[in-house]
């Protein structure tokens, strides 16, 4: 969810996009691409930046903290105002993993300054304290494990179950804080043959997200799948937006989804080169462009991740 954010000495919007479209923004916009965690101002100017490697996920919390992936299997906690880490987790090193392949693709900062966290090539998630105590482990099946694609990103919902997108094996997946899976739907090939790569003459159903919307059913970024599709518990397929369905736009890996509150959907469009946008926002009701974060010359080809900042009203992602 969006939080109020802002720092005394930032001015954070997000840059206009030159093409026609009916402007639905300005937003305010952390992102990180090209070995930099940034924020951008409405002009398209970076107004804050550090060095950093690339992500997967991203938090920002309420003291204006940006939680982030760092290499790996770490999960940090920077303070702009200094460029300092203030805290961090080591996955691979930590709570009986030394010696095993960690990767983390996904976490989630909870209540009581808890975190979750997904730890591929373990094949668990875990939530801990901020000393890193290990206060709840949550077994996930894994029908091809994969150190490296076990999950994509994982949200903990308001029922206390867990949200996961199961990259290596094409599923989304419901676990219960038993670890029992209480739904899961196996994420669609639509007749094609999968096809290797990562822009957009890629094919698979490598899921990369997830999220529960406010009438039950899931709404799933598919990854290189190109595509987003709302599932009803049923598992019908009741709305899709396909790879070329946008005028003048081509999805290539779609990951981010985060739904904003006047209904509209953002989307994260990344490896679909510089002739495409890094981030979408639809009306899911007539599929109309309303905005496009078009910055490739900053944050090249591989942005997975970006959070809208300051945004009025509650943002789901």
């Amino acid at each position: 969810m969006s939080r109020w954010f802002y720092f005394a000495s930032l001015t954070i919007a997000v840059f206009l996009s030159s093409v026609s479209y009916t402007v639905a923004g300005p937003y305010r916009l952390v992102m990180q691409g090209n070995d930099k965690l940034a924020i951008v101002d409405q002009d398209g100017k970076i107004e804050w930046e550090m060095p950093w490697g690339g992500i997967h996920d991203i938090h920002v919390l309420d003291n204006g903290h940006i939680m982030v992936q760092q290499g790996a299997a770490k999960i940090a906690e920077i303070d702009p105002q200094t460029k300092q880490v203030v805290w961090s987790y080591d996955s691979a090193q930590s709570n009986g993993n030394a010696g095993t392949r960690i990767e983390v693709h996904a976490f989630q900062p909870l209540e009581d300054g808890r975190v979750m966290i997904a730890e591929s090539g373990r094949g668990r998630i875990i939530e801990i304290d901020r000393n890193g105590k290990l206060l709840k482990e949550i077994p996930l099946k894994r029908n091809q494990p994969n150190a490296h694609s076990d999950t994509r990103l994982v949200r903990k919902l308001d029922n206390g179950n867990y949200l996961v997108a199961q990259e290596n094996d094409g599923f989304i997946r419901e676990y219960d804080g038993q670890g029992k899976i209480v739904w899961e739907y196996e994420v669609p090939m639509f007749g094609q043959e999968p096809r290797g790569g990562h822009g957009p003459e890629a094919f698979g159903n490598k899921a990369f997200s997830a999220m529960r919307l406010a009438n039950g059913n899931t709404l799933i970024a598919t990854g290189n799948g190109h595509s987003v599709i709302e599932v009803t518990p049923e598992k019908e397929i009741v709305w899709k937006l396909t790879q070329n369905e946008l005028p003048g736009i081509t999805l290539a890996w779609v990951t981010t989804l985060e739904v904003l509150p006047n209904g509209n959907y953002m989307i994260g469009n990344c490896h679909a080169g510089p002739e495409n946008p890094l981030l979408v926002e639809i009306d899911p009701k007539t599929k109309e462009v309303v905005w496009t974060f078009d910055r490739y010359d900053t944050f090249g080809n591989s942005a997975p991740n970006s959070q809208l900042l300051d945004v009025e009203g509650e943002v789901v992602r």
